[in-house]
């Protein structure tokens, strides 16, 4: 598996061939490898049900809550083990995930959901408070909507908001999952502009989990490709945006023109990635 992070630097996420099984019996992911370098961008891909969210939830120490386990395997957070911290203790040392679906605290406002991921810090209300200007420097709209309650607001701005109480916390790393999901074109380029500018202003590092392909190889620098629960292909993103099988499978590109999943047959796929 290639490590996407500068020769002789050690990257901020290492998770090595991890296992997690459900309930005792389901096993979802198999063997899956991935890193993230500090200050990257590093995108797990794949159709729905391939273990992208089960991946994030792993390195989130979110499994528990949905009697999932990691059996096998090992999850390193700034060269420490981190699989037996809690999800309070993650985030104190610096990873926070950003949940699917955003769970936003619907009876809040806008600026009191921003507000709890300050939770965990301890550095007084002067530096909380430069934090929260901080986030509506970056989400203009949301400081237009401060006092408003959270499930009234746009899909798009409850998005905006999970990711701005994540940025509360004062993170290293954010774990994004499907921040496209139920978004407008235009509310997902808008979103993932403001991951990039977060990445290369503030120097955050994102590993995020997204079934948009197009989009997640245009912002990402490395990419992973998750089918049933492991690993079938990795790379930078500009080599995984021309790879062929990319391009036909998940791009929608093939050498006929355009394809969908229903017009490959799985076994000439499963044997393409396998060969």
């Amino acid at each position: 598996m290639s490590n996407p992070a500068t020769p002789g630097e050690k990257p901020l996420l290492e998770v090595n061939n991890i296992e997690v099984i459900y309930n005792h019996v389901i096993l979802v992911l198999r063997g899956v490898s991935l890193a993230v370098p500090k200050g990257g961008i590093v995108a797990i891909l794949g159709a729905n049900g391939a273990g992208k969210s089960t991946t994030l939830k792993s390195i989130s120490n979110l499994l528990q809550a949905e009697r999932g386990e990691v059996t096998k395997g090992s999850i390193k957070f700034k060269g420490e083990n981190v699989e037996a911290l809690s999800p309070n203790a993650l985030v104190q040392r610096g990873c926070i995930q950003v949940m699917e679906g955003r769970h936003c605290f619907e009876h809040l406002s806008v600026e009191e959901n921003l507000m709890t991921g300050a939770y965990t810090r301890k550095d007084g209300n002067a530096a909380v408070k430069a934090d929260l200007d901080l986030v509506y420097t970056y989400f203009p709209r949301l400081k237009e909507r401060r006092s408003s309650q959270a499930g009234y607001t746009s899909g798009g701005e409850q998005q905006m908001t999970a990711i701005g109480r994540a940025l509360m916390s004062r993170p290293d790393m954010i774990l994004l999952d499907e921040p496209s999901m139920g978004l407008a074109p235009q509310l997902v380029e808008e979103i993932f502009e403001i991951v990039r500018m977060l990445n290369q202003k503030e120097g955050v590092s994102f590993l995020l989990a997204e079934q948009n392909t197009n989009v997640a190889l245009k912002y990402a620098t490395y990419g992973y490709i998750l089918e049933s629960g492991r690993v079938v292909l990795d790379g930078e993103a500009g080599t995984l945006r021309e790879n062929q099988d990319v391009k036909e499978f998940y791009l929608g590109i093939g050498g006929e023109g355009r394809k969908s999943f229903r017009d490959v047959k799985h076994y000439k796929r499963r044997k393409r990635w396998l060969a």
